[in-house]
């Protein structure tokens, strides 16, 4: 089942290319700033609405930001990686700036 946003419409899922790697990312809200969301340690953008607790905790986010959440690199429908060669912190950093980027997102909290 597709996400939906507060009106109702289902939340599109954006890709981001960084390297070799496709991020997947969606925006949510349209507040007076941009808030990005890193998940915790395993994450998918599409199963974790189904929390109840996470849902809202989503929606009071958006209620007041622009908010750009991403499914990080190896992790829900991202592009899986080779576990025996996890990304370093400035790859990481990489991906929320690629994701950034495809946002159009030039600052954000």
């Amino acid at each position: 089942m597709a996400a939906r946003g507060r009106c109702g419409r289902p939340i599109e899922t954006r890709y981001a290319r960084s390297g070799d790697v496709r991020i997947a990312y969606q925006v949510v809200g349209q507040g007076s700033f941009d808030l990005v969301f890193e998940p915790g340690f395993i994450c998918n953008l599409d199963l974790h609405r189904e929390d109840e607790g996470y849902s809202r905790l989503l929606k009071r986010l958006s209620a007041f930001s622009r908010l750009i959440l991403f499914d990080r690199r190896g992790t829900g429908l991202s592009d899986r990686i080779d576990t025996n060669h996890l990304p370093r912190l400035e790859t990481r950093m990489d991906d929320v700036r690629a994701v950034m980027v495809a946002a159009g997102s030039g600052r954000a909290a």
